[in-house]
């Protein structure tokens, strides 16, 4: 359902891809490990519509995504792409339900609809009683959560997650990781993980591993 090929991505000169190849299936879980600065940030970005590489192609459901205007890019995204940083990037002003329900209004769900999807992400979390506290009265386990409840709410095709444990105790990123096993099993969901912990990068389907800029 997603295929990168032959991505290469410079920045002056410096080669942060050298001709990758990628591919991941529908209801996959796809770990990205490597040292910092091995390219695995750069690549997920691109895959997720979020930087244009200098060459190659990538497609997600058959659509060549690269030749997308910058509008239908973004609409685009909105609707088949989630996304999980390290540091939750939630709308501080905003309590948890808001923050969750964003992605969903900007799609064009009306606002009942949108906080009775969120309410529904936010229980199956295990988060449902936060629902009214904004980000600064969240544990960092619990912001997390909301922000994966923010990445389900449009039903994307695919969820990419940089480092999405890398700010969290080891008992809250266990928790983390068996979550997106259980909504790999229970709403079919695809993720491609970019992570430097092992334990999760183990558990993938496929564990691949990045190296100056290629996969080795």
């Amino acid at each position: 359902m997603l295929v990168a090929k032959d991505i290469h991505k410079s920045y002056g000169d410096l080669e942060v891809l050298k001709g990758v190849d990628f591919e991941v299936k529908r209801n996959e879980v796809v770990s990205i490990t490597g040292a910092s600065g091995a390219g695995k940030s750069t690549l997920l970005h691109i895959l997720g519509t979020l930087d244009i590489p200098d060459k190659g192609i990538v497609t997600i459901n058959d659509e060549n995504v690269l030749k997308l205007n910058s509008t239908k890019k973004a609409n685009f995204r909105n609707t088949h792409i989630g996304f999980i940083f390290q540091f939750h990037n939630l709308l501080p002003e905003f309590n948890a339900l808001e923050n969750v329900c964003i992605p969903a209004l900007i799609k064009g769900e009306s606002l009942k609809g949108a906080e009775k999807r969120a309410s529904e992400l936010l229980e199956k979390l295990g988060v449902g009683g936060r629902a009214k506290h904004k980000p600064s009265e969240l544990s960092g386990g619990e912001q997390q959560r909301v922000s994966v409840a923010r990445a389900l709410i449009n039903n994307p095709s695919i969820i990419f997650a940089d480092e999405p444990s890398g700010n969290l105790d080891s008992k809250n990123a266990e928790q983390l990781h068996d979550l997106f096993f259980k909504l790999r099993e229970e709403l079919n969901q695809t993720f491609v993980i970019v992570t430097h912990n092992n334990s999760l990068a183990q558990m993938a389907d496929r564990k691949l591993e990045m190296q100056d800029g290629i996969f080795i």
